[in-house]
């Protein structure tokens, strides 16, 4: 394996079989090398086989100034998510490792940043948050640097944006209208949820993905009419709840949902309804 470039002692780039670039890591991995050189398998620690050029462009660039240190702390990280939640999206090196550098910064020069959704972070992805928790116990074990709290919620987020493969603004939009369609659902059924039920988990994997859609203006088709008609007449208030939704989308968001949409939005809401009802009603 030769040396195609040397970004700094502990990173090269190296050109593959398939003539592809892939970034190589190893402490002291480039002492006293120079480009056309062999490498010392011995000492490598990563390699990182991106498939886009561009992204390997990315990784490039934020490798040759960010220390060796966060770069496998935060592979550690992305190791122990991919185990617990599956397939990631390639960029989460580039994004978690730029973010988590850049916190790790602020918090060295005592200016740490507040996370405005905490709160909804922590409720609507349980899972990404405590991989968030997890990951600054990493980062301080590693690192010797205590992140705050809200630093959970950013690094949830990224590991939600890396399963739905969109930006980070992007995902902070769709758990703003996640929490603004649970909030409606709570008032106008005026229930108390329960978080722990696989209904509510089920809600809320459906309205991560139906904010998504509806951010991204990707319209799902009416299909079946006789359907949407028996959910219409068996679930009445889930179905009424589902339509006064898509009255505020369609004046906060100017988004249209169709009646298949609000038919799944339906069902999805009569689940939770049901196990949020006092056990003597009917």
């Amino acid at each position: 394996m030769k040396i195609a470039k040397i970004l700094n002692n502990n990173v090269v780039v190296v050109v593959n079989s398939q003539q592809r670039e892939q970034v190589v890591m190893g402490r002291g991995l480039a002492f006293m090398k120079k480009t056309g050189d062999e490498l010392d398998e011995s000492k490598i620690e990563k390699i990182f086989e991106l498939q886009s050029d561009e992204l390997v462009a990315h990784l490039t660039e934020l490798l040759s100034h960010i220390p060796m240190e966060v770069m496998t702390t935060c592979d550690q990280i992305i190791t122990l998510a991919r185990g617990r939640l599956g397939k990631l999206q390639e960029n989460l090196y580039i994004a978690l490792t730029d973010h988590c550098n850049f916190a790790i910064e602020r918090q060295k020069k005592g200016v740490p940043i507040s996370n405005a959704l905490l709160w909804e972070t922590r409720r609507l992805y349980p899972k990404e948050y405590a991989l968030g928790l997890e990951a600054l116990e990493i980062i301080h074990s590693r690192l010797g640097v205590r992140l705050p709290v809200d630093e959970a919620g950013f690094i949830a987020l990224h590991l939600v944006n890396a399963q739905l493969n969109g930006e980070m603004p992007e995902v902070q939009r769709i758990t703003r209208v996640m929490q603004e369609i649970l909030n409606l659902v709570k008032y106008q059924l005026r229930i108390e949820y329960d978080e722990e039920s696989l209904s509510y988990q089920r809600f809320v994997t459906h309205l991560k993905f139906f904010a998504q859609r509806m951010l991204s203006r990707t319209v799902v088709a009416d299909d079946d009419m006789t359907l949407h008609v028996a959910v219409k007449d068996n679930y009445p208030q889930a179905w009424q709840c589902s339509e006064k939704i898509g009255d505020y989308l369609s004046a906060q968001y100017q988004r249209e949902l169709t009646t298949e949409e609000i038919m799944y939005l339906s069902i999805n809401i009569e689940r939770v309804r049901k196990e949020c009802l006092p056990k003597d009603s009917p």
